[in-house]
């Protein structure tokens, strides 16, 4: 065994360091899997989050294809007490006899947030002209694209998809007599536009 001459502060320093040496190998190789694993993690973690962004973008696309061909049949009862009916010549008014055969109606999703509200006993689509003026159309066209919202009453409103009146938004309506209101003088606050749907049993 070789004879070290070393000093008192010294030879304290290298027992100190003798007893150390073993923790630190110990500390250092225990901390080294975690390292490894954590960079290899920080390198992939770019790509998990790009992965991740883009499958949230691809379910926001892909969520509302279940919505087009939905199909309810549902009879409109109006806040104004009728049920809203399209008769056999097209005519669109509203009835209080909820036993009314015109008055049952077929509402199918054309579109996110967009329907198609058809009179099953008359086959003629609800629609709104350019004009505002509220009709049966035989077939199906632009006039019969209408917006359905959940009003904070829980009533609906259907207003056109595809017609405005002087930038504000056109109505499906019924006057207290029954009559259909003119589109363009509706407004989304006006109960007379507002409806609630009644699943057929």
């Amino acid at each position: 065994m070789c004879k070290w001459k070393v000093t008192k502060g010294a030879s304290a320093w290298f027992r100190l360091s003798c007893l150390s040496l073993p923790l630190l190998l110990l500390l250092l190789c225990s901390a080294l899997p975690v390292a490894c694993h954590d960079t290899h993690r920080a390198v992939r973690a770019p790509r998990g989050t790009n992965s991740s962004s883009s499958a949230v973008v691809g379910r926001h696309v892909r969520s509302y294809n279940h919505l087009t061909g939905d199909v309810r049949k549902r009879k409109l009862f109006s806040y104004q007490k009728f049920f809203l009916r399209i008769d056999k010549n097209g005519k669109v008014n509203g009835t209080k006899s909820k036993d009314d055969p015109y008055s049952t109606l077929e509402i199918k999703s054309v579109d996110v947030g967009i329907v198609a509200i058809k009179g099953i006993q008359s086959n003629y689509y609800l629609a709104i002209n350019k004009k505002g003026v509220v009709y049966g159309a035989k077939d199906f066209g632009i006039d019969c694209k209408l917006i359905e919202r959940i009003e904070e009453n829980r009533y609906n409103t259907y207003a056109s998809a595809e017609w405005r009146n002087r930038n504000k938004p056109m109505f499906v309506g019924l006057m207290a007599n029954g009559k259909p209101m003119r589109a363009k003088k509706t407004r989304r606050k006006n109960t007379a536009t507002h409806f609630l749907p009644i699943p057929i049993v």
